[in-house]
């Protein structure tokens, strides 16, 4: 009898202290299918995406896997400590774990720090001859991953659409980043070949798009052109973001559109120069987002944006402006988040050395209360605006104006239809006192 697994993504809390649910999860996360693929084949392998299943706490897997990413870390320890008094191995891994993994471990068994191509088969060896390490971590100098099991979330309740890697880490440093802290400039990229062969299977599962996920796919010009060169020829549509900067090459946007990508997400941040260099992200240029976003749009590309509030330059006139900056540039589906020093990163650093950190509890943190002192309002001025600042840009008079009074409704009417049903579906959320939250 095989041996079992559970890996589990959990959901956030909101606000409330409910657990964020939906009917579909269009989002799905890369993690679980790939881990499932390092699984030796000796073990039977569940996963739960407990935005859209509940968690089966009397599964007989006696080994439990739980991926931390954002705000879903409380949920996260809840779980773990469920499992834990129910006599099961809990091993814990993601983002928020990675950065804080002696406090990690006051909940699991293990923490697997970073990435786990070259470590989770080591723990699984250990559990079974019992020798379970307390940390597992191991810097990768390549990135080859096998074949996602897919098939293993194909019966749930999904969407339009599955994610694929090409490249993994950052060479940009912004101080407030997860991945910068993790990866400290690293960037690697899979080979095409390997690519081409997660999105063929994609095709093959029935899926005429997908979401490649990679934060640094055009930082390579040729790696990038032939990437384009090789999906163009399986005539599927797709998703990814990137630095707004591709704005500049025409070829390659061109190219990129011309490959069937019809929607990029974009993170200005800010659109305050001031708070970019705060930041550590001097190397974008608020004065030229709204030339290159109509560059981008005009080769047939719906965007997406996400902007934090404040950072040294915001102040209350400028998060006011923002919402202008949304609405004049016809954004489609922007999402906003409070600047919040995260611990582990160095913005987090950088604000407990100036006693700039208001609230201390770093497991209330969750990105739309201000948990530390600005440089221009006070925490509370800054919870209020940001709230402001969500509740104009998805008004209706503003909403109707970046999606059906758009040049998008008439090229592509059925893409607009759908960016105002998001919109939509988070303005009920706001309106509610919930952040829209994109799983």
């Amino acid at each position: 009898m095989k041996k079992k697994i559970l890996l589990i993504q959990p959901t956030p809390y909101d606000q409330y202290g409910k657990l964020v649910k939906k009917k579909r999860l269009y989002f799905v996360g890369l993690a679980l299918p790939l881990l499932a693929a390092l699984t030796p084949d000796d073990f039977e392998v569940e996963l739960c995406y407990e935005t859209i299943e509940d968690v089966p706490f009397d599964t007989d897997a006696e080994l439990i896997g739980i991926s931390s990413m954002g705000h879903a870390v409380m949920r996260t320890i809840d779980i773990a400590k469920r499992f834990k008094e129910l006599g099961k191995t809990v091993i814990l891994g993601g983002y928020m774990v990675s950065l804080m993994p002696e406090e990690a471990k006051k909940y699991g068994d293990s923490v697997m720090i970073g990435d786990a191509e070259e470590t989770w088969g080591e723990m699984i060896n250990d559990y079974l001859n019992g020798t379970l390490k307390d940390f597992y971590k191991k810097q990768l100098t390549k990135l080859e991953t096998p074949l996602p099991r897919y098939e293993l979330i194909l019966k749930k309740k999904i969407g339009n659409f599955l994610p694929v890697q090409a490249g993994r880490g950052c060479t940009k440093t912004c101080s407030f980043c997860s991945i910068y802290c993790l990866y400290k400039g690293q960037y690697l990229k899979r080979s095409i070949p390997d690519v081409m062969r997660d999105i063929k299977r994609v095709k093959e599962l029935g899926f005429k798009q997908f979401l490649l996920l990679d934060d640094n796919l055009f930082s390579d010009r040729d790696y990038a052109l032939e990437m384009c060169r090789e999906i163009k020829k399986l005539k599927m549509h797709w998703m990814t973001q990137c630095s707004v900067d591709i704005a500049k090459d025409e070829e390659l946007l061109t190219a990129v559109a011309e490959s069937g990508c019809y929607a990029m997400s974009f993170g200005l941040e800010s659109i305050s120069r001031e708070s970019l260099l705060g930041m550590q992200k001097g190397w974008a240029h608020p004065d030229e987002y709204s030339r290159q976003l109509s560059i981008i749009r005009k080769h047939g590309i719906d965007i997406s944006t996400e902007m934090v509030v404040g950072a040294e330059g915001d102040t209350l006139e400028s998060i006011r402006e923002t919402a202008k900056f949304i609405e004049d540039n016809k954004i489609a589906v922007p999402r906003f988040y409070i600047l919040t020093p995260i611990p582990g990163t160095q913005y987090y650093k950088e604000m407990q050395e100036q006693d700039r950190i208001y609230n201390t509890d770093m497991y209330s943190y969750n990105s739309c209360e201000a948990v530390h002192y600005p440089k221009n309002m006070t925490p509370e001025e800054l919870t209020k605006a940001y709230w402001e600042l969500y509740n104009k840009v998805y008004s209706y008079p503003c909403i109707l104006k970046r999606t059906i009074f758009s040049s998008t409704f008439l090229k592509r009417p059925l893409n607009a239809l759908f960016y105002l049903g998001v919109n939509v579906f988070y303005r009920s959320h706001i309106k509610h006192g919930i952040v829209p939250n994109i799983i």
